[in-house]
């Protein structure tokens, strides 16, 4: 009995970090576009910003999901860490900048975490 109460309390615990960082993640997605489309250049192409905004909706989405105990999270975390690493890489193409990295490095957080909750419960 307490080892199943260990493995749920862990599980619980994961899910929590994975919600807090698909909200982390939406937040700083949201703001790199606002950032990349003051920027302009490169930064502003059409399919820099769609993907950035594709990241943040699922990111949102897979929480609310988390949040609501759907069973159908562990989909939307597989997809959103795939969403995730690619918006993760394409920050990375846009060279030495500080907001790009950040956005970077948090894409790449959601992405493990969903990665995880995606293959907890598969």
């Amino acid at each position: 009995m307490a080892i199943q109460e260990l493995t749920l309390n862990q599980v619980n615990q994961q899910m929590q970090q994975c919600i807090q960082n698909c909200l982390d993640c939406h937040s700083i997605c949201l703001n790199t576009v606002t950032y990349c489309l003051q920027k302009g250049g490169h930064h502003a192409e059409p399919t820099h910003i769609r993907l950035m905004l594709d990241c943040a909706e699922i990111c949102n989405t897979s929480a609310n999901f988390m949040l609501r105990a759907s069973d159908l999270h562990s989909r939307t975390c597989g997809v959103c860490a795939e969403l995730c690493q690619r918006c993760a890489d394409e920050c990375d193409r846009m060279g030495d900048d500080a907001q790009m990295k950040a956005c970077a490095q948090m894409c790449r957080r959601c992405a493990d975490s969903c990665r995880q909750m995606a293959m907890a419960t598969a």
